[in-house]
């Protein structure tokens, strides 16, 4: 009798943590941001103040890794010092499938490079994943 009142609670137990973990799931915003100009200003910003959650909400990439990954992204600037970042969007600001980030490391010299852009549900944001 006892062991069947454990083995209940247990199942009991098990069964409210799957709904938990899937209704905080589902109740995550979609990554990205309304507009490609407010994507542009908002990973300009994050990218200089280093903000781990303002970048991970414009990051699609698999959400159990996502503060892991943007944590080690952030890092990676405040290693080499970077400052003076700036965002442009190409082809065009419109409809841009890049965003080429420019900067300066510590010592002065510039660095530049393409991060993918997608759009998807209304909400723009940057991929890191391959668009397969």
């Amino acid at each position: 009798m006892r062991r069947n009142r454990l083995l209940a609670g247990v199942v009991v137990i098990v069964v409210v943590w799957i709904v938990v973990v899937t209704v905080l799931i589902a109740r995550q915003p979609d990554p990205g941001v309304a507009t490609p100009a407010q994507l542009r200003q908002e990973l300009e910003r994050a990218l200089n103040s280093r903000e781990i959650e303002r970048f991970a909400r414009l990051t699609a990439y698999p959400p159990g890794e996502l503060d892991e990954f943007a944590s080690a992204y952030l890092d990676e600037l405040r290693r080499v010092r970077a400052h003076d970042i700036t965002v442009t969007l190409r082809p065009n600001a419109q409809r841009p499938t890049l965003a080429t980030v420019s900067g300066r490391r510590a010592e002065g010299a510039p660095f530049s490079y393409d991060i993918a852009v997608g759009e998807a549900g209304g909400r723009w944001r940057i991929e890191f994943t391959p668009p397969l």
